[in-house]
């Protein structure tokens, strides 16, 4: 008889509620993430999600951690609120593209402006995944959602926004990512991202933000497989991959 062997159990942080997303969905995954890493950082106790509209406002049913819900792109500004209220807790903001990019883009650009000690998690699936799948502002050129059944066009509709490559410019931004949730290696990296992120806000080094490339098999009509095809060949091309800035001289992490 072979004994069974534990190869994953669900961390402390991310609770056994049953998922709402749809088959493949990669916000789960950002959910373990952040889920380990505030229990490995050993700060789950004493931090606060910001909950923000779109798909990411259910976080706070997964991540063990004290929510609040911010309204439509308002979740910088609530963040921000908490932390010069509670500067102890470590506060982060969980936000779709159709959330961030659009209606709460000046609130992220000024948080970042402001070095507002808080992190800003951020993920980008190119689509409004909640009200229907039209065009984000983050919608690659010649995507077909709901609302451009032809193909993004740029020269009527605009080109998408690349939401990191901003935020860098702020000076008041430490650290700025874009990592993957589309394979088992930009997994990793998206972890690391997350805790540098987690461990500059502990050292009150200042604001922090990571993007997650993410999917949407069900508006963007493919397989779960073939979404995951789709962030590498269509994506990773417009928003690619790195870290944007990770300021000299503030120190984190082993």
């Amino acid at each position: 008889m072979i004994a069974e062997q534990c190869v994953y159990e669900r961390p402390v942080g991310l609770t056994a509620a049953h998922t709402h997303y749809c088959p493949g969905c990669t916000h789960g995954i950002a959910h373990r993430l952040t889920a380990e890493v505030l229990e490995e950082l050993g700060i789950l106790g004493r931090t606060i999600g910001v909950a923000s509209v779109g798909c990411s406002v259910f976080a706070y049913h997964y991540i063990a951690c004290d929510f609040v819900s911010a309204a439509h792109g308002r979740a910088p500004a609530v963040a921000t609120g908490l932390k010069r209220v509670l500067p102890e807790r470590i506060i982060f903001t969980y936000q779709g593209d159709g959330d961030l990019a659009s209606i709460g883009l000046a609130e992220v650009l000024h948080a970042a402006a402001r070095g507002e000690k808080i992190t800003v998690i951020f993920i980008n699936n190119a689509i409004y995944g909640m009200t229907g799948g039209q065009m984000a502002p983050t919608s690659p050129p010649g995507m077909v959602t709901s609302s451009s059944p032809g193909g993004r066009n740029p020269q009527q509709m605009g080109y998408p926004i690349r939401v990191s490559e901003l935020v860098a410019q702020m000076e008041g931004a430490v650290y700025v990512a874009r990592r993957s949730l589309h394979n088992p290696a930009e997994i990793r990296k998206a972890k690391k991202a997350l805790r540098l992120a987690f461990e500059h806000q502990i050292a009150g080094h200042g604001f922090t933000m990571v993007e997650l490339l993410s999917n949407c098999p069900t508006n963007w009509g493919l397989t779960p497989i073939e979404s995951l095809r789709w962030i590498e060949e269509r994506m990773i091309p417009v928003f690619p991959l790195g870290e944007f800035k990770n300021v000299e001289g503030c120190k984190v992490g082993g």
